[in-house]
């Protein structure tokens, strides 16, 4: 099996204290309430994963008090059809349907439940979220990428190491990558630019067919890959400011978190050990290209890959070291956190529960 470097030690800034005092000041004040507190949830159906989390608010933010993820693969085959297939949209119902059980079971009073890239793409994207509302009682928004971006900013950005200048939060998708600069001087941060490629780990590994049995033909597969994602990158990457110096980066994805477990060797997944870990940028690059070089077969060896990761982690390997070529920082912040938390965040906010860190 491939080694994967050495772990790293965490760095102080690496964890930020999820909402600061000023949330805590302002839940002091209700806590006569919180033995009755409300649970709010969130929905994320990606192209790739369905993910929900049920959560209360609590002095640091708010407490998890449930969670489920399955990969479902909505997306599979939409580069070439334009629609969802039927047996991806039962894989979606399946798993949506627990999600729906449960809500009943903690009683959850608030929910928004989002829907993103394959959903807009797609043809049957409306009719799919009829159905879903029809069968299990989700109502499913789909999101623009606009708001997909806002979100998986608002749900990670406290993990930035503190700094000066510009940084960018990236969310490798499995439709679509999306790319945001972020000023952090104020309380909150604020959106400077941002873009959104075409490109996840989906529909990059779609669009890029080539025998995974010859080492050959993976090179050049990867190459192709890289240059793609490049060519889409390439209008966000001219407006990027041109100063280099001490650049902060922050990524959220099964990409870079399976990616930064490799980092550690971790023997099955961490969400404690990843979530706020910085790691160095040449190592992420260096697991990438290894990655980009084993057979399919090689890769379902490695921990925290496996199966269900094999085929798609080389197109996220792909989008990341365009991300490092544009946005050179030498240490990657590694968020296992996004759109869900930013969903709870805004809802909190708007029943006035919390401002957000």
């Amino acid at each position: 099996m491939a080694q994967f470097g050495s772990p790293l030690p965490r760095s102080s800034g690496a964890r930020g204290q999820d909402g600061g005092r000023a949330m805590a000041a302002q839940f002091s004040r209700s806590e006569g309430r919180w033995p009755h507190r409300r649970a709010y949830a969130a929905i994320d159906l990606g192209t790739n994963n369905c993910r929900l989390l049920i959560a209360k608010p609590s002095a640091g933010g708010f407490i998890v008090v449930d969670a489920f993820s399955r990969i479902v693969r909505l997306g599979e085959g939409l580069a070439s059809s334009g629609r969802l297939s039927d047996a991806a949209i039962d894989r979606a119902i399946a798993a949506l349907s627990v999600c729906a059980d449960k809500l009943r079971r903690r009683h959850v009073t608030l929910a928004r439940s989002v829907a993103t890239e394959a959903c807009r793409r797609a043809s049957n994207g409306a009719a799919f979220i009829e159905r879903v509302y029809r069968e299990t009682g989700i109502a499913l928004d789909i999101i623009s990428a606009e708001e997909e971006a806002r979100l998986a900013v608002l749900g990670c950005h406290i993990l930035l190491e503190p700094g000066e200048g510009p940084a960018l939060i990236f969310d490798i998708g499995g439709g679509s990558t999306e790319l945001v600069l972020v000023d952090t001087e104020g309380p909150a941060p604020r959106i400077l630019d941002w873009q959104s490629a075409p490109w996840g780990v989906v529909s990059l590994t779609e669009s890029e067919a080539y025998d995974p049995n010859d080492a050959e033909a993976r090179i050049a597969g990867y190459a192709r890959m890289r240059a793609r994602v490049a060519d889409s990158f390439r209008p966000f990457a001219e407006r990027l400011p041109k100063r280099r110096e001490a650049v902060r980066l922050l990524g959220t994805s099964g990409t870079v978190t399976t990616l930064a477990s490799l980092h550690l060797e971790l023997p099955r997944y961490d969400r404690q050990a990843i979530d706020g870990l910085i790691v160095p940028a040449a190592s992420m690059r260096d697991i990438s290209m290894r990655l980009s070089a084993m057979s399919i077969d090689q890769r379902r060896e490695l921990p925290c890959i496996g199966h269900e990761r094999a085929d798609l982690v080389v197109a996220g390997c792909a989008i990341l070291e365009c991300i490092l070529d544009i946005w050179p920082a030498e240490r990657l912040g590694v968020a296992d956190r996004g759109i869900r938390e930013g969903i709870l965040r805004g809802l909190m906010e708007r029943d006035g529960l919390h401002h957000h860190g």
